[in-house]
């Protein structure tokens, strides 16, 4: 019978690390629910062999004629290499999600919300002049897109998605 239980609790621990991004709600909400802006939450912990670590830190609330938004950057590490998955998360003010901007590098990430806008500042690569601040307004709603200048025009465009 011990062995049975001892069997099962380690299945149970090891299908929670296998699927743990599968339901990043509760997570997601844990942060919320504590209401601390720049602060970074690790959950899991990421290794060469089978691991992954999800990176939250909740920026704070944005105000617009439409209603508030909550938003919080998100990155997902996994894999060999330590790959990365980062996203801009958007929630309502009952703390549901409302979509995401899947952004390709963790730099992309924003560093925090300043005069009612989520900022960019480039200040974590050398790729991006350091110059550019990138200032993303919800003053008319959630944007469909923005472009996220890196150097000299150039950057990427980034959609809303919301599921």
């Amino acid at each position: 019978m011990k062995n049975r239980i001892s069997i099962s609790l380690i299945l149970l621990f090891a299908s929670l690390n296998l699927f743990g991004q599968v339901n990043d709600d509760s997570i997601r909400q844990v942060v919320l629910n504590n209401n601390v802006t720049d602060s970074l939450y690790v959950f899991g912990q990421w290794n060469k062999t089978d691991g992954t670590e999800t990176h939250l830190r909740y920026l704070g609330t944005i105000k617009s004629p439409e209603g508030e938004y909550k938003i919080m950057t998100s990155s997902w590490f996994w894999g060999l290499s330590k790959r990365a998955t980062s996203r801009i998360l958007v929630f309502n003010d009952k703390n549901e999600y409302l979509g995401n901007y899947y952004v390709g590098m963790t730099y992309d990430l924003p560093e925090k919300i300043e005069n009612n806008q989520v900022v960019f500042l480039h200040s974590k690569t050398d790729e991006c002049d350091k110059k550019k601040v990138t200032k993303l307004s919800f003053e008319s709603g959630i944007p469909e897109e923005f472009f996220l200048e890196c150097k000299d025009g150039y950057g990427d465009i980034y959609k809303f998605d919301k599921e």
